[in-house]
This record gives structure tokens, sequence and C-alpha cells, in this order.
């Protein structure tokens, strides 16, 4: 019974959730790689449809470089391509990407960086890199899942963005083969399995609903930031039937936590 109750050995891991709980680094990387090389790979989608909407080739690697977050990308080209002014396209990817501030801000207390690392591992702060490190159980497996998926698809993006863009002429009409839809639907792909409470798919699916009826009546990015809305709505919601567990418990979470 003693070895039972006694606390793990990774007492000093403020991310650890107890015994149990231990995952290898092998399964890490694994789980990292997946997503690096899936959604790195659409990358090219991007510079496909960038050289589509009448960027050069140095502006568009500049985008994949130095925003590298695909929504944004994504929004900032699609609203040239329309024909939309470049100081309101350019606000539209900027707003969009607010939200990598917000991941900052609950990755920092995971990873505990060393300061002079930060600033190089904040241009690492996407969806992809927060959806694989979140759920980690440790610290050295959040910083294993972080750097392997950023690592990953840092290179695999601004890689198959080149080669998009230097492509772009050889397949005709970018439109015809809608690959601007390619990087969120594989991130959608990998982000629905995780979605394991009925407040999450809840939640989810209020976001797809407001995000699709609001896209033929407002400007390009903007359905999405609306759609965020979703998440505090839902928890008003479930807070005002007097609730406050999920009728699931997700793995390593205990009962009524909030993750």
């Amino acid at each position: 019974m003693a070895e039972q109750t006694a606390p793990p050995q990774s007492t000093g891991d403020p991310t650890a959730r107890g015994s149990g709980t231990e995952k290898p680094d092998s399964a890490v990387v694994r789980d990292a790689l997946g997503v690096g090389i899936a959604v790195g790979l659409s990358g090219f989608a991007f510079g496909v449809t960038s050289a589509g909407s009448g960027l050069g080739l140095l502006q568009t690697c500049a985008l994949s470089l130095f925003v590298f977050t695909g929504a944004s990308q994504f929004a900032l080209v699609g609203a040239l391509a329309a024909g939309g002014n470049p100081y309101t396209a350019a606000a539209g990817a900027f707003f969009l990407g607010i939200r990598n501030a917000f991941y900052g801000l609950r990755l920092s207390q995971l990873l505990a960086l060393p300061r002079f690392l930060r600033p190089l591992a904040a241009q690492w702060v996407i969806d992809e890199t927060t959806a694989v490190t979140l759920p980690q159980p440790t610290r050295r497996a959040a910083r294993i899942g972080f750097t392997v998926t950023g690592l990953t698809l840092y290179v695999l993006w601004n890689l198959t963005t080149l080669v998009g863009a230097l492509g772009a002429k050889a397949l005709g009409d970018t439109d015809v083969w809608g690959l601007d839809a390619a990087g969120p639907a594989v991130f959608l792909a990998l982000l629905a399995p995780m979605l394991k409470s009925t407040t999450e798919r809840v939640t989810a699916g209020l976001a797809i609903l407001l995000a699709l009826g609001l896209l033929p009546l407002l400007p390009a990015g903007a359905p999405v930031l609306v759609s965020a809305l979703a998440a505090p709505l839902v928890l008003f919601l479930k807070g005002r039937g007097g609730t406050t567990t999920d009728d699931t418990t997700t793995e390593g979470t205990e009962p009524g936590e909030v993750r």
C-alpha cells in the first residue's frame, strides 16, 4: 500500500498528473511527427494559393518564414485574391493570429523555457504545437512534443510553400483545385478525436455553425474570430444549468476538472 500511495518520482515536474501517466519519449515523438508531417505538407496548398493570388515567390516564402500561422496566411492571400485592400487583409490576418498569444500564456507555464529561448519558441506557438503539447502528462513530454512538432512543421511548411509557389503555373487555375481548404481540413481531422466530452463537442459544433453562418455576411477572417465566442457562450449556458462536471472524463483529468 505504501508504494501505491507514494507520490511519483517526478514530483518536481508540475505537469505530472500522478503515477501511471508517464509516456515514453518515442510515443511523444511519434505523435508530434504525425501532426507535423500531416499539416506541414499542406504548405504546398498555401504556396499555390498565394502565387495564384498574385504574390511573388519571395513574398510567399517570407509569409511562411516570418508569419508561420496557416490560418492567417490563408486569410491574407484569400482577401487579396478577392480584391480586398492590402491593409484590410493584413489587419484581418493579424487579428486572426491573436489567438496564438493566448496559447503562449498557457504554454509558457507548461514548458518553462529559459528566457533566451522564449523569443525563438514564440515563433512555433501555433494551433498544432499547442494541440500536441497540452495533453502531455509531464514537462519533459510537453517540451519534446512542442519541439518536434514545431521543428517538423516549420521545416516542411516552408519547403512545401516553396514547391507550391514554384509549381503554381503548372497547375493552372488554382481555384479549381480548392487547395486553400487543405490546411484547415487536415487540422480539423487531427483535432476531432481530441473532442472527448460533450462540452467540447458542443463548443466545436457551435463554433462551426457560427463560422459558416457568418461567412457570407462578414469580411474574410472575421467569421473565424466571431466563432471563438462559442466557448464563453457554452460555458455560460453550462453554468446557468447548474452543471459543474462533464458527463465524460478525459484521460488524465480528474472528474470536474476543467482543461
